[in-house]
């Protein structure tokens, strides 16, 4: 299922800041899919639910201290 976001959702992703314009939803069994439009070039992506997190909002009082993608357990596997 495709879901249209509106208003889009400001996120960071492994290629740069964008904004979410679609949601894909396959399955129980797979990740949530996000549709983006990145800032930097315009270039469309898609990126798995554990790749991207929103971006700060300090108006929200959202202050994003994870926007390097390293997860905790990242460091065990090294």
């Amino acid at each position: 299922m495709i879901t249209q976001l509106n208003p889009p959702i400001p996120l960071v992703t492994p290629k740069g800041t964008g904004w979410a314009f679609f949601m894909i939803e396959r399955s129980q069994e797979h990740h949530i899919e996000w549709v983006v439009f990145l800032d930097d070039n315009g270039q469309c992506w898609t990126f798995a639910n554990p790749e991207i997190r929103l971006q700060t909002n300090y108006t929200m009082m959202r202050r994003n201290k994870d926007t390097t993608f390293r997860f905790e357990n990242e460091t065990e596997r090294r």
